[in-house]
């Protein structure tokens, strides 16, 4: 296995770093103020962030997310997405790489027919609107998405969808216009064929946006929304794919999802251990530098340990994707999952210590990246079903030597 960066590879991250430091971080304390006045109501367009997808696309820095669209691989896209973690509330929306649109912008890729392309895909691939995933529910344990109870009732030439979605992330923003929408439309049939997934913009009458709900008091990802479905008519043809197909459709979009997740949670680990060395070695206690006291160095060399162990699983994981697909690497897929959050939190944990009170406060980008981290071990699958999942192939797993 050879992770050093292809020469596109390289390219691409020297322009991602270019365009960061030159014009994402900057634009941060705006983009922050604008939100901050706004708290958690609608979102509506940041002027800041429509400056930056411009000049994105002028740098040919756009959808990077997709192989097809950008030419990259798994393997090379992960190193872009680590540099999006560094500012994770703006960099990977500036690219048109943000969840949840870049897996739904597959999904309709894989799925959608050509109408459905049309007129929800090429608008998204534009960065033109923007989409949310509908899955979760408040009734049930939705990480067994065969607990999913919304119903979708075919009628004549119609779907009628009732029930209740939580957590729909994005939806606080206006330029949200179309959900994919998962429930279940034969729930007397098999278990991984009782679900659909199928299309309902954001104004169809009877669907309800009840209430944007905060992470740990912050309003990310243009917020996460509670929603309910009363007698929501959609014609036939929104739906994906076909009847029971939902299940697939899930797995087959969160595989590569979840290496962005990964490799943005260690972007986001990175700029944590960043702001650790430089405070360590401006601070001064009990008359030596921080970065003098003995503890301080275990915090550093234990973050950069964990990091780059991490990155090379989360890489490795990218690989198996590239050469086998999903399913090959189904195994390693939930490991990361696990496993680069769980680093990220401990590396920010250690930096909000280092930097006493002013870690907590919004003075850095620290508490925020740890509520937004914490919520990593939640989204796509929470850690105990990914732990079961490569505790039971483990167990099945063929020894050289049971001795």
């Amino acid at each position: 296995m050879d992770f050093a960066l292809s020469a596109r590879a390289e390219d691409v991250t020297g322009r991602m770093w270019d365009f960061m430091r030159e014009q994402v971080f900057p634009a941060e304390p705006v983009y922050e103020k604008w939100r901050a006045a706004r708290g958690h109501d609608d979102h509506g367009t940041p002027p800041v962030l429509e400056e930056l997808k411009a000049e994105a696309r002028s740098r040919g820095l756009w959808n990077l997310f997709h192989h097809e669209l950008a030419g990259l691989t798994n393997l090379e896209y992960a190193s872009v997405a680590e540099i999006t973690g560094w500012s994770p509330h703006i960099a990977p929306e500036a690219i048109n790489c943000a969840a949840p649109d870049t897996g739904n912008m597959e999904t309709l890729m894989l799925f959608g027919t050509d109408e459905q392309k049309q007129r929800w895909l090429q608008p998204l691939l534009a960065g033109e609107i923007r989409s949310a995933f509908a899955m979760t529910e408040p009734d049930v344990a939705s990480s067994d998405a065969r607990n999913i109870s919304t119903s979708i009732v075919r009628d004549g030439d119609d779907y009628v969808i009732n029930g209740r979605k939580w957590w729909i992330t994005g939806v606080a923003d206006e330029r949200c216009q179309i959900f994919i929408v998962m429930g279940k439309t034969d729930p007397d049939g098999p278990a991984h064929r009782q679900q659909s997934m199928i299309l309902v913009p954001r104004d169809t009458p009877g669907l309800e946006i009840v209430r944007h709900l905060p992470v740990f008091g912050y309003q990310d990802q243009h917020g996460h929304s509670e929603l309910r479905f009363t007698d929501v008519r959609v014609p036939a043809s929104n739906m994906l794919a076909g009847e029971g197909e939902g299940f697939m459709i899930a797995q087959a979009r969160l595989g590569p999802g979840r290496i962005h997740h990964a490799m943005r949670a260690i972007g986001m680990a990175e700029r944590a251990l960043a702001l650790m060395v430089g405070r360590a070695k401006s601070r001064t206690a009990f008359g030596r530098t921080l970065d003098e006291q003995g503890t301080v160095r275990e915090s550093i060399a234990r973050s950069r340990i964990e990091i780059d162990q991490a990155r090379l699983l989360v890489l490795k994981t990218a690989d198996l994707i590239d050469k086998f697909g999903a399913k090959g690497a189904r195994t390693e897929i939930s490991a990361i999952k696990v496993a680069a959050p769980e680093v990220a939190l401990a590396v920010i944990d250690r930096a909000i210590q280092l930097h006493g009170g002013a870690g907590v406060s919004d003075d850095t980008p620290l508490a925020n990246f740890y509520a937004h981290a914490r919520t990593l071990r939640i989204v796509d699958g929470p850690d105990a079903v990914h732990i079961r999942g490569v505790a039971k192939e483990e167990l099945a797993r063929e020894r050289p030597y049971a001795g």
